[in-house]
Formats: structure tokens, sequence, C-alpha cells
């Protein structure tokens, strides 16, 4: 039974910030609330995981800071200003060299949803090496009307594209179960995300696969990849048994809420064995990444509109606007980490030398952690657990209907107190990067 929550117990909310211990952080985040010296972002950034791995109580690793107080986006960003970045370049010839093929086929799989980002990549590798990219996406939740007018504009740029839609009752439920279970909506999307490309890859016999920009340039350490290639343990498992979708095991998926194991079959890793055959490589690795500039790009090569309104959390208008549950999933992580889509908006722009510090201070301030009110009804509504769709999925909430009471009585179990205080009727976070 996944039970209503109650209002949670202030007591360790307003504590002082020098009575805060190890006990009462969430996580397994630093006690101690540092931000890097030359971006806005936080030591509580957790990294890049394996999310197939996802399940309650899990511990995160976070981002790194040096001796410096900087953090390894920003050491990151140092070391593309001195990489040899012809070499690299040199290196993407020879690899589409050595995989291209001559006889019409596909000879590459560009993921992406006709962002800014997945525009490029693929528009660059057919356009200027010469391959065969076939596009794959993976449908959001909620198409916004920008994202769905996007994704078209970049098939008629000149791109074929493969659709996945999953079936939209079980993704609904396993959606709904991330939010309560993990208080991370966007975990199914994500899962079948990560999936879906190599899993493509392997059926059709195509052995190279592009992602856009490199983990690293969000902090993710290094040693998680090989420089050039997303590890294999990302998207592939060797025994499938230890596997859990929006935190729940995949046998009491099937036991408890009748998930057919047929339907869960587009969000699992590919086996290991199938997995040596393909590699996953980072576009930025070989070529220097610019969001601002991909965003111009995908404009004049494919017709990308950015939102007609700014993006709930932030400032920006371009980036990751095709699906209306992101507002949730920024909105969630910002309550669970401190820091939100502005945060991480400005420091990148800090890194591409778009604003300095102060300025993206002042942005922080004055949009990070937003209420996701945009779409708020359709969302709640989608979230909801009607008796008469999902019959055994809700005996097993106590609650089957989402509503913002609800929203905001979990959002209180998922804050760490060694985050957020509870002052003057209202929640208020300890350590702001303004302060």
């Amino acid at each position: 039974m996944i039970k209503y929550p109650l209002p949670i117990n202030k007591t360790k909310f307003i504590k002082e910030d020098s009575k805060i211990t190890q006990d009462d952080v969430k996580y397994g985040l630093p006690k101690d609330i540092e931000y890097c010296s030359i971006c806005v972002e936080s030591n509580q950034r957790p990294s890049t995981t394996i999310e197939f791995k996802n399940k309650p109580g899990d511990k995160k690793e976070a981002i790194a800071f040096n001796a410096q107080g900087i953090c390894s986006a920003c050491e990151f960003a140092k070391l593309k200003k001195s990489t040899n970045w012809d070499e690299r370049e040199y290196q993407l010839r020879k690899l589409c060299d050595k995989h291209r093929k001559n006889d019409g086929k596909y000879d590459c799989i560009v993921p992406g949803s006709g962002g800014k980002d997945s525009i490029l990549v693929a528009h660059e590798l057919k356009n200027t090496y010469g391959m065969n990219p076939l596009t794959v996406t993976w449908a959001p939740n909620i198409y916004t009307t920008w994202g769905k007018k996007n994704h078209e504009a970049w098939i008629n740029s000149g791109q074929d594209n493969l659709l996945w839609t999953p079936n939209g009752k079980t993704h609904r439920l396993l959606t709904r179960l991330a939010v309560d279970v993990l208080y991370h909506p966007f975990q199914p999307f994500i899962l079948g995300q990560k999936s879906l490309a190599p899993r493509i890859a392997s059926s059709m016999g195509i052995k190279l696969v592009f992602y856009g920009e490199h983990e690293a340039e969000y902090g993710s350490p290094l040693n998680k990849t090989r420089g050039d290639k997303q590890e294999a343990s990302f998207f592939s498992d060797r025994t499938q048994n230890e596997i859990f979708i929006s935190g729940v095991s995949i046998n009491k998926l099937i036991s408890d809420f009748g998930i057919k194991k047929s339907e869960l079959q587009p969000y699992l890793p590919l086996n290991t064995t199938a997995a040596r055959n393909i590699e996953v490589h980072y576009f930025g690795y070989y070529r220097k990444w610019h969001p601002q500039g991909a965003y111009y790009y995908a404009v004049e090569k494919a017709g990308f509109e950015a939102s007609p309104e700014r993006t709930t959390g932030t400032y920006s208008k371009y980036s990751s606007i095709d699906d209306k549950i992101d507002d949730l999933h920024y909105y969630t992580t910002g309550i669970k980490f401190g820091r939100g889509r502005a945060t991480e908006d400005a420091s990148q722009e800090i890194r591409s030398g778009e604003i300095n510090r102060t300025e993206a201070i002042q942005l922080v301030k004055r949009f990070d952690l937003e209420y996701p009110d945009r779409f708020k009804e359709e969302l709640f509504s989608y979230l909801s657990i009607p008796e008469d769709v999902f019959p055994i999925a809700s005996k097993l909430f106590e609650r089957p209907l989402m509503n913002k009471e609800y929203f905001d009585l979990l959002t209180d179990q998922y804050r760490s107190p060694h985050l957020w205080r509870w002052k003057d009727g209202e929640w208020k976070l300890r350590k702001p990067v303004w302060q």
C-alpha cells in the first residue's frame, strides 16, 4: 500500500544550522553546502547514475570539488580550452570511416527529441561526415505544442526517424509510481531514453550510437566514462535480476501491479552480451560543445523554434522544452538537492562565457525552484490513477488521485533538513547561493 503522506514533523527543519548532523542528511549528500567558486553549482548535485538500479534509500554520488573550490564541470570546461580540437575531429572522421556503410543501410543511430542538440549531431553526421544516421525518439510523456512541432521539423529537415511510443497505460502508471516511490517523475522516461538507442542498434546490426554533449559537461566524473564513450553499464546488465523501474523491482511490478513482463521490455537495459558489439559515443568529445551555438545551428538547419514562453524554473526558452512533465521533474530535483533548473542553465552559460557569476546568482535567486504551476492541472490529472483504468493499482494506492494537496505533502517527505528549514511559516533554503 502506498499511503497518503501525512504532514511531516518539522522538528528537524527548525534546528539551527550548527545542530544539523549527518543523520539529518538524506540521499548521502555532503552535510556542508558549498558552491563552486566559478559557477553557481553546489556540491549537492548528484552525478549521473545507473538509472535501472535506482531505488528508495540509495545514496547519491555528488559532484566533486577540487581544493580551490572549483566543481568538476568547470574543471572540464577548462580542459576543453586546452584540447586539440583538430586532432579530436580527425579521430571522429576515422571513427566514421570505420563504421560508414556504402550499401544504403543505416550506419549509426542518433537518439533525440528534435531538440537543438540532436538536430546538430544528426545533421553534422549526415552532411559533414557522410554518415547515414537513423534518428530515434522515445516519445515524451505529454508533448508540448512546440516540442511536437520541432520534432516534425527535424524529420522534415532531412532525417529518417523512428518514434517509439511506450504503452500509454503502463507508462502512466510507472510515472505515477516514480513520483510516489522516488519523487522522480522523469525516471521511466529516462530509462526508455537510455535503453532505446542501444536496443534498436542491436536489433538492426548497427554498431555505433552518438549522443550529444558529454556527461562531464554537467559534472559527472570522467572516470565513469572512457572519455569518448559511455560505459556499457549505463545501458546494459549481465543478469537483469536486480533491475528496478520507478524504484520497484520487476517482480513486484508484475505480481503487485499486474503489469505484463512484455510491457516492461522497452525500459530494460540491453543484455551485456549483446551490448559488446555496440559503441556509444559522445559527439561532444570530438567537437567542442556550446549549448547556445547548438541552438543557433538548429534554427538555421532545421527551423528549430524556441518555446514562446519562459520555461518554469529558469530563464531560458530553448533547452528541454518538448515534454510538459519537465517542469515537474526539475522542481522535484530542486526539492531533493536544493538546486534547480536555473542553477543548471546559469552554470552552463558561465562556462560558455555568456554571463558572469554575479548575473548568474541573480537569475538563480529569481527563477530557481519555481513551483510548477504552468501545466499543473494537466500533470496532476495524468498522474492520477482512476480505478476504472487501473483496477489493481488503485487498490495499492491509499490516495489514487493526484492533486496539489497530495503533491505538496509528498514534496515535504523528500526534503532534506540539511538543505531546508521551516521559518516564519514557509520553507527556505538554509544556504542559498545569493547569501
